[in-house]
């Protein structure tokens, strides 16, 4: 029941969420060309591109090309802390995983070894949002109920007038569960793929080949499966909200559209 108590400590004991500062919004457009498409694109191309350049300072280009793709991520990790002073545990466990990728390759460690790594960080994330259920700041909060998609406030206000704070907290818990069953299911997916995907020796062209395509596949075959699993998580969070507030989606997403009533209709003629 400890996880129950400190949710509604989170909930109960302050009568409405505290405001943040705002945070500037994170470039989707420069995360997935940091962090996926260039790196792919270097591990695919840049020996053809850079070999030359790279061969005056590696005996081994493969790794040279490595640390190149892999150098884009972290940077942006860094520029987007520097641009935004934000970060989470997942943004960190992602800088952590490709580091440790860049590792395996330069220290040439058994390929083994990176699909443990691939299928650790999600299980990983996995019991951290189970974990976080026994602080105050349970991570559900960060993923779904977030106050950049949901009105918490109105939504509090509005739990407190049904008497139904009980009861919403023990839907955040079902909702983590639901949370930590997807990382578990992205950390199996990470771990067979990779052992099916990325064979030849670490520090070689044809590992650096391979981790760019283990990069792209993991889109279709990881993320959509697992996102599938947040988005019913989020469903049953938005129809537990309305079944125990009375408040329509549009009344608690931000930016939804007000659904128009009939009075409204008539007065537009």
């Amino acid at each position: 029941m400890s996880h129950l108590q400190h949710i509604n400590s989170s909930i109960s004991d302050n009568p409405e969420p505290p405001k943040k500062k705002d945070v500037k919004k994170e470039n989707t457009f420069l995360n997935l060309g940091f962090n996926l498409i260039l790196p792919i694109l270097l591990l695919n191309k840049g020996k053809q591109w850079f070999g030359s350049y790279l061969e005056s300072y590696f005996e081994n280009v493969a790794v040279g090309v490595l640390l190149l793709a892999i150098a884009f991520p972290v940077g942006y990790f860094i520029y987007d802390y520097v641009k935004r002073s934000k970060y989470n545990i997942f943004s960190i466990l992602g800088l952590i995983s490709v580091l440790l990728t860049g590792g395996i390759g330069i220290l040439e460690i058994s390929t083994e070894w990176f699909a443990v790594k691939e299928a650790a960080i999600p299980l990983l994330l996995g019991i951290a949002v189970l974990i976080s259920l026994k602080t105050p700041y349970p991570l559900i909060r960060t993923l779904l109920y977030n106050p950049e998609l949901i009105n918490v406030n109105k939504v509090h206000a509005a739990l407190v007038t049904h008497d139904s704070v009980s009861a919403f907290e023990r839907l955040l818990v079902r909702c983590t569960w639901l949370l930590a069953a997807s990382f578990l299911l992205s950390g199996i997916l990470n771990y067979f793929l990779a052992r099916w995907i990325v064979v030849s020796p670490s520090g070689s062209d044809a590992f650096n080949s391979e981790v760019s395509k283990m990069m792209a596949w993991s889109w279709p075959v990881i993320a959509i499966p697992s996102m599938a699993i947040m988005m019913i998580a989020l469903m049953q969070l938005l129809k537990g909200i309305k079944s125990m507030t009375g408040l329509e989606l549009e009344d608690v997403l931000h930016g939804a559209e007000p659904k128009k009533t009939a009075h409204d209709t008539a007065g537009s003629k």
